[in-house]
């Protein structure tokens, strides 16, 4: 399985923020659409990611009060990405790796999407349901030796 796999089975929907908007817009954003992530995009290109990770250290960093903080503040600069031809393994490996949560997919400058550790999670479950089901119905099929 392929990161592309992936992306087809979530869905491309991308939500998005920009860096000059509020904080406070963000986490509202993000609660309101039960997201864990928020694009950054400034002038049609991908300028960073926001998680519920910057959300969290920033609330701690600001005493809870994010008031004129912006998302360019806190967000990630220069997320780790993933490319469509990746193997989910590897996808796996990089997330577990670097601590992240949600990556971005990009197909050269083309933003394809982000991929959850939870998308990962089920497209694995999904294929490998698949998988068990096919040997079950092989074995369960299984031709008789012929008699001799």
């Amino acid at each position: 399985m392929q990161v592309r796999e992936i992306i087809q089975l979530k869905g491309g929907t991308l939500y998005t923020a920009t860096p000059q908007q509020s904080l406070a817009s963000a986490i509202d954003t993000m609660a309101d659409l039960d997201v864990g992530s928020l694009v950054v995009m400034d002038a049609g290109k991908m300028a960073g990611m926001l998680t519920f990770r910057e959300v969290l250290k920033a609330m701690k960093a600001h005493d809870a009060c994010p008031v004129g903080v912006t998302v360019g503040d806190v967000m990630v600069k220069d997320p780790v990405t993933a490319f469509p031809d990746m193997p989910a393994n590897e996808l796996r490996r990089l997330m577990i790796e670097k601590h992240s949560r949600y990556l971005p997919v990009l197909d050269g400058n083309l933003l394809m999407g982000v991929i959850s550790f939870l998308d990962v999670a089920k497209a694995v479950l999904e294929e490998q349901s698949f998988e068990n089901t096919m040997l079950k119905n092989y074995i369960k099929n299984w031709p008789d030796e012929p008699s001799a």
